[in-house]
């Protein structure tokens, strides 16, 4: 059997702009006049739309002919299955990417730029013009795959959550979480905002925000970690956002790596209000309350995305 028959394509996109208002305010009309009302300019919103319903009907025309295919709307990502044989190409923005990433088991993700004139796509290696070479690349392994190390949280009922980018383990409000903090053979009572764990794909992301920040307040320009690490590097990076020292917490703990060998655990001092997320996708959560304790390690799995 040829690799075209054995292989399936998910092509996953994303609603645009337009189709949310239309979903807000049942209408285009309806949404065009609250646009207008606020001076804002609806025809930007329709080019946009019309450009991605045609790069995905592109797609669509290539991927139909290669073989069984299916198109998947972000949302349901969640629940799909996706096969072993699975090539997924993904058309639109970083995050779309990244989310997609989260849910596959190293299938490998072939990115497109539908707009490269509107989005910059640091991911997005394709054009819509380079899809049927990549595909065919795709398949028959001559493919360029750029490996993605993941972060894992395991809490102690057997939940578990993954993250292409990071987590965020801490209060659900703007209020202090309280926890243990063990990292290695150093334990810490801890009191703040809650702790960021970075991947090196999420390193110049959320985890530089943070460094921009202390690097202020210390008064210096640089640091090792400013440019980020590498991908595919089996590490993860653990950063303590705003730890408050007191009597009984400590703030010695706050910035470190987790490794195959040294994993990250935490445990809850919090009766309500305590979750994880990743990938900043807040209603997608764990409960990190009273009882919970989570470890934080290098996920078995890994992403591949496809750069060449």
């Amino acid at each position: 059997m040829s690799a075209t028959k054995q292989n399936r394509f998910i092509l996953v996109m994303r609603k645009t702009r337009l189709q949310e208002l239309v979903e807000r305010f049942n209408t285009w009309p309806q949404a065009k006049f609250y646009l207008e009302h606020n001076q804002v300019d609806a025809a930007d919103y329709l080019a946009e739309h019309d450009l991605y319903t045609r790069r995905l009907v592109q797609a669509e025309s290539i991927l139909r002919k290669k073989g069984l295919f299916q198109r998947l709307e972000r949302g349901f990502l969640p629940n799909y299955t996706f096969n072993a044989k699975d090539i997924v190409v993904v058309i639109g923005q970083d995050g779309l990417v990244a989310n997609t990433l989260k849910y596959l088991d190293g299938q490998p993700v072939i990115a497109i730029n539908p707009d490269p004139d509107r989005w910059d796509g640091k991911l997005l290696s394709f054009e819509i013009g380079d899809l049927e070479s990549a595909v065919s690349r795709t398949e028959t392994q001559r493919a360029s795959l750029q490996s993605i190390t993941f972060a894992e949280a395991r809490t102690n009922d057997g939940q578990r959550m993954r993250a292409v980018n990071d987590l965020f383990i801490g209060p659900k409000s703007h209020t202090s979480a309280r926890y243990r903090l063990t990292s290695g053979n150093e334990t810490e009572n801890q009191s703040s905002s809650g702790i960021i764990v970075s991947t090196g794909f999420g390193s110049t992301g959320w985890l530089q925000s943070i460094l921009a920040g202390a690097l202020r307040v210390t008064g210096t320009n640089r640091h090792e970690m400013q440019q980020g690490f590498a991908w595919d590097e089996k590490r993860l990076q653990f950063t303590v956002r705003e730890p408050f020292p007191t009597r009984i917490t400590g703030t010695k703990l706050v910035f470190g790596s987790i490794t195959e060998q040294r994993q990250l655990r935490l445990e809850s001092f919090m009766p309500e209000n305590g979750v994880i997320f990743s990938d900043g996708i807040e209603p997608d959560y764990l409960p990190f309350n009273s009882g919970c304790v989570v470890s934080i390690g290098i996920a078995k799995t890994r992403g591949r995305l496809v750069v060449g």
